[in-house]
């Protein structure tokens, strides 16, 4: 069973996340930041993760520990749910559309932590949600997942469609990359035969 559970502890949150990749897309969430529970709730749908977190955090400064902080427990999660990466496809990218708004993700399970983020988000705040930490969870998650991430959005001028639209997209890019491969189960997808 590919599933992991992380708890992550520091003066600002107290965080608890469980992971099953190969799961339906059912979850529990309560990050006590409504938008991210949002995001989160379409996360593990589009992906078909089960996906349960759980946020205790400092949210009377604002919403930047939180979200930051969920971003690694996440990342951790899929890192260590993945193991060895034994038979996974390693690549996925999706290309997705959310009304107005179009934004491509592109990941590679490469074991090396790296983000290019390219999203023009056109408010300061989606309700009470600072989009600004939009790039700071993809950054968290991308370095602890140890993946590479590129994110671009092609069109868009909603704020929440733009970021809803990331996040459906990277869901279904992790899909496809953490499949089995039914022809190479058995080998890691790398010439130096690690990721």
């Amino acid at each position: 069973m590919r599933e992991s559970l992380v708890e992550r502890k520091t003066g600002e949150t107290d965080i608890r996340v469980e992971l099953a990749l190969d799961g339906t897309g059912k979850y529990e969430i309560d990050t006590g930041v409504g938008f991210l529970d949002h995001m989160m709730e379409l996360f593990a749908r589009h992906g078909r993760f089960d996906l349960k977190v759980q946020c205790k955090g400092d949210t009377r400064v604002d919403d930047h520990h939180s979200t930051e902080d969920i971003g690694i427990a996440l990342g951790q999660a899929f890192d260590k749910a993945l193991g060895d990466k034994k038979g996974i496809i390693r690549y996925g990218s999706m290309l997705l559309p959310m009304d107005e708004s179009l934004v491509l993700s592109a990941v590679d399970l490469s074991g090396r932590g790296f983000l290019a983020y390219e999203l023009a988000i056109p408010t300061e705040k989606v309700g009470t949600f600072d989009t600004e930490l939009t790039e700071e969870f993809f950054r968290a998650f991308a370095t602890n997942a140890r993946c590479t991430l590129h994110i671009r959005q092609i069109a868009g001028k909603n704020s929440h469609h733009i970021i809803e639209a990331a996040f459906k997209s990277l869901a279904r890019s992790l899909r496809a990359a953490v499949k089995i491969d039914a022809e190479a189960a058995n080998e890691v997808p790398s010439t130096k035969g690690v990721l």
